[in-house]
């Protein structure tokens, strides 16, 4: 296990960027089409095929997922997942078509300080292009891809990763892209809200605070009263090797949406675009009661330190006024 998204087998991850734009893109490709649902929690998200995941529609696996900055921009990157799919010969098959199925969400970092000045076509789709084309089992974390340009309430956000396994032996992971309206850490301090399920030091093993004051419970927003729902958004993908159904895939999201209150402060807002995909790559079978409560409850806890170690392993942005890195203020 090397606490990555790609613990799952036949999952591959892929990222793109651009430091002079300050933004990027990032592919997560299925060997094999998963089972997958979503959730959206947050008041302002940006999403393509969406409606595809709706339980009612026929469609039950996709062959990528596709997170990006560039708010609406970003959408593209989508395509150029779906073209290296479609170089591939990945995809729905409808007779002699071929249609690779990439669902995405998209996060607003079109003011964090880089050229944003593209010209008539944005660069995302060739961005998901390179990222898919990318792809492996071994991916970094921080300031990369979708995360390049992330930020929070506090610090430099990022994109992190996590694994674990249940009782009964079936793994999750998550990969999450943290650029929240909120904050991930306590206060003014180096503990985040997420402490309690940190697992060999992949904080920096800080802990929690020994008490808490109402300074550390005051809102900390990004722009104050003048946040702007297209500003902010975490976005994020689980992914199990259970064998789920498309209602069960959409149970799991839901249940581990419950990650993102454990590890940013405040969430949910009508100031954020929160949005999970959920995947079942289908290898082991579970028990669709007990042993789903459960996959939906460690998968909660990874999605907390997956968006914890977002932050963690973010890097400053280079331009005037741009937030510091935790590290910059906290060491490792």
């Amino acid at each position: 296990m090397k606490n990555l998204l790609t613990d799952i087998a036949g999952v591959r991850v892929g990222h793109a960027d651009d430091a002079k734009l300050a933004s990027g893109t990032t592919a997560i490709i299925f060997d094999q089409p998963a089972v997958a649902a979503i959730d959206v929690r947050g008041g302002g998200p940006g999403t393509r095929e969406d409606a595809l995941l709706d339980l009612a529609n026929t469609v039950e696996r996709v062959d990528a997922i596709a997170l990006s900055g560039g708010s609406a921009f970003g959408l593209d990157a989508g395509g150029g997942v779906q073209a290296w799919l479609a170089e591939q010969g990945r995809g729905f098959k409808i007779r002699d078509a071929v249609i690779p199925i990439v669902p995405g969400a998209i996060m607003f970092d079109l003011l964090n300080g880089g050229d944003k000045k593209w010209g008539r076509f944005s660069p995302y789709r060739d961005l998901g292009y390179a990222a898919a084309a990318s792809a492996g089992t071994d991916f970094a974390l921080g300031s990369v891809g979708a995360g390049l340009g992330a930020t929070t309430a506090t610090f430099q956000g990022g994109l992190g990763s996590a694994s674990a396994v249940t009782a009964n032996g079936v793994k999750v992971a998550a990969i999450m892209v943290v650029n929240a309206v909120g904050s991930v850490t306590v206060g003014d301090g180096p503990w985040f809200w997420a402490a309690p399920f940190e697992l060999n030091g992949e904080l920096g093993g800080r802990g929690l605070p020994s008490q808490f004051t109402p300074d550390m419970l005051a809102m900390r927003i990004k722009g104050g009263p003048a946040a702007s729902e297209r500003e902010n958004t975490t976005i994020g993908l689980v992914v199990t090797d259970a064998i789920l159904s498309k209602a069960q895939a959409k149970r799991l999201a839901m249940i581990a949406q419950t990650g993102f209150a454990r590890a940013i402060y405040p969430v949910h807002a009508p100031l954020d675009g929160d949005v999970l995909f959920a995947a079942a790559t289908c290898e082991k079978p579970i028990e669709p009661l007990v042993e789903l409560t459960e996959l939906g409850m460690v998968a909660a806890n990874v999605v907390a330190r997956a968006i914890a170690r977002g932050v963690y392993s973010a890097t400053a942005l280079p331009f005037p006024g741009a937030l510091p890195a935790w590290k910059d203020r906290f060491g490792s």
